[in-house]
Formats: C-alpha cells, structure tokens, sequence
C-alpha cells in the first residue's frame, strides 16, 4: 500500500500542472455556463450544473487512474478496445433515434455516447498501428485507412456526420506525425475535396444539406435552419467588450437561442462575459494546446508522438469548430466544446484523453527538463 501511494506521489509530484490547470478552469467555467444557460431555457439550471459537476469529479479520477496505470497498459489493449468501440457503435444502430440521430446507448438508467469513447479507442489502436506499420508506403498507407474508415462509416450510418468529421481530422494529424509521405495525404485531401458533392447531393440529410446552405447564407431560412446561427451571432455581438455580466445574458434567458447549454454554450459565454473573455478562453485553450504538443515533441518514443498528436487534433479541431459554428465561421455540426458543452461522455473522454498525454509527460520525464 505504502509503495502505491509513493508511485502515486511521484506521478503526482511529475505531472504538467499547467496542461491540467487550464482543463480544469475551462471545465468549472463551463458549469458556471451551463448553469446559467439551462436556468433560463427551462429552469434546469441547478440540475444540469450539479450532473455536469459529478461527471466533472468523475472524470478527474478517471483522468487520475490512467495516469497512475499509464499508456503502456492501454496500448497494449488498444486492438480489444478497438473492437469493443466497433461493437457498441454498431449497437446504436439498433437504439432509439435522439434528435434524428442514432447516437445513444443507456445501461442501468445512464446514458452515453459511444462515438466519443470511440476517439480513444481509435488514437490508442492507430498509435499502435501506425507506429508498427509505418505508413510510408502505399501498402501501409492503404491499411492505416482502412482502420480509420470503419468507425467512419459506422458513425456516418447513424448519421453523426460531426463525429466522423472529427475522427478523419485525428486521423490526419496521426498519420502526419507517422511521417506518412506528403504525396499520399495530398492525395487523401483531394480525393476528399472530389468527394464533398458526392457526399452532398447523394448521402447528405436534408437538414444536413440545409446547415450548409445557411452557413453560406443564413437569411435563406432565417425562421429554419438559419435560425440557430442568426441568433447565436446575436448572442455572440450583444456580449460587447465586457458582457453582460453572468446571469444576465438574454438570448439563452428569453428561449431565442437553441441548445444553449450544449451546442452553443460558447454564444453563451460571449453574451455573458464578451470579448475580453472569449480571449481568455482562447488563450487557455492555445496553452493547453502548445502543453499537449510539447509533450509530443519532447517524447522519445514514435507512438507516444503519434498519440499525444491525435488528441491534439481531436481538441484543436472541436475547439476551432464550435466556436467557429457560434460565430457564423464555419458550418452547424452539432459537435461540443471541449470542456464547457454539458454532457458527461464529451467531458469523461476529454479527461481520458488527457490522462493519456499527462502519462506519456510524466514517463518522459518532461518536467525535469524545464517546460
């Protein structure tokens, strides 16, 4: 017992505080968010606040066990997890449909999404492939896609088109750290871009298609579905400078915008805290970045590089585009912002995640090196 809590004291003592610091601020704020948001759409606010502060309290001791169990343990189970994702994907196909979507699985009276455990899964099994397989021939590159593009398509037959979006961008950003050969990721971007009116006009949901078409113009439908991102943009300019002060934000209070405690807790914050805020959440959100990614550089080891490269593309890429959705930047997916979005899937496999990055810091012995 006493040599555990020794091994524990010095994972502890080891561990980038700043990279857990920032997760840890954004993560209180966004209860603070979530708080005030669900109070004025349906006088929730008290109850989505105290789930989002258990799940939170969860998912730091959650985030605490892998460091204490490592990387090593999940890599090396990474190809049973793996299959275990593709099976409960596979099991939300026969769920009840949430909100047009498939996306669902309950047990014992708790729900959850199977698709973001699935990123886990997925950077822990392309860590091991990749760093086993070089993908620096067509051959290996033509397997390490063929990994990727089964929960791809499982999450696109639900239809999470956000999800599977997210998947091929950690993807991506894996396959570059692998030093995948410049011409072949080339190549995957156009044949992508070749595919996009394909996808368009023969896969795409009618209110998939319509969140695109807004997002070029939202006056099209401004009473539809440019609705959500007219008044999201609203939400975002009333902040002002300052904001409103928290609380006193009345988008979300006077029921105008849609899903303020999830998908647009960002209009939220702004209206709340404005732009001097935003540019603080920014701010936590680049250093905790440049901590990931600095990690990633200073390990030694390739599929630890690999690793902490996929979950830098999974919270880049989240980040970049729910706030860019709030602000009419970029098209309506749906996806959370890692760290305030409610939701105890999102936030239990954001810490996960970020249990895997602290570990491969702290096996590194990064902190002994002055960063």
């Amino acid at each position: 017992m006493n040599s555990l809590w020794s091994s524990l004291k010095e994972d502890l003592s080891l561990t980038d505080w700043v990279m857990i610091s920032c997760a840890l601020i954004m993560s209180l704020w966004g209860v603070f968010c979530i708080y005030s948001a669900a109070a004025g759409s349906a006088g929730m606010g008290f109850d989505y606040a105290f789930r989002q502060t258990a799940w939170l309290i969860f998912s730091i001791i959650v985030m605490l066990m892998i460091m204490f169990v490592g990387h090593n343990k999940l890599l090396e189970g990474a190809y049973p997890l793996y299959g275990l994702m593709l099976m409960l994907l596979l099991l939300t196909l026969l769920a009840p449909k949430v909100k047009g979507a498939q996306s669902w699985l309950g047990f014992g009276g708790v729900r959850f999404q199977p698709s973001e455990f699935a990123k886990i899964s997925l950077i822990l099994t392309m860590s091991k492939f990749l760093s086993r397989y070089p993908p620096l021939d067509f051959k290996t590159f033509m397997a390490g896609l063929g990994v990727i593009m089964l929960p791809v398509s499982l999450v696109l037959i639900q239809p999470d088109a956000g999800s599977a979006i997210v998947y091929l961008v950690i993807s991506f950003g894996m396959l570059l750290a692998a030093g995948t050969p410049l011409k072949y990721l080339g190549s995957l971007i156009g044949l992508g871009l070749g595919t996009v009116p394909i996808l368009f006009f023969f896969f795409l949901k009618d209110y998939q298609k319509n969140r695109i078409l807004v997002f070029i113009d939202p006056m099209r439908d401004p009473l539809g579905a440019g609705y959500n991102v007219i008044q999201s943009r609203i939400a975002v300019g009333s902040g002002g400078f300052s904001g409103k002060g928290f609380m006193m934000g009345t988008q979300s209070k006077l029921k105008f915008l849609p899903e303020p405690h999830t998908d647009f807790i960002f209009s939220v914050f702004s209206e709340e805290f404005g732009f001097i805020g935003g540019m603080i959440l920014i701010f936590l959100f680049t250093l905790l970045l440049f901590r990931i990614i600095l990690t990633g550089i200073r390990s030694k080891e390739r599929r630890c590089k690999i690793l902490v490269s996929g979950v830098a593309s999974w919270l880049w890429f989240q980040m970049f585009e729910s706030i860019g959705m709030s602000i009419g930047l970029t098209p309506v997916t749906g996806l959370p912002l890692p760290f305030l979005s409610y939701g105890g899937s999102s936030l239990l496999a954001t810490f996960i995640a970020l249990g895997l990055v602290a570990s491969v810091y702290i096996e590194g012995g990064n902190s002994k090196n002055g960063f």
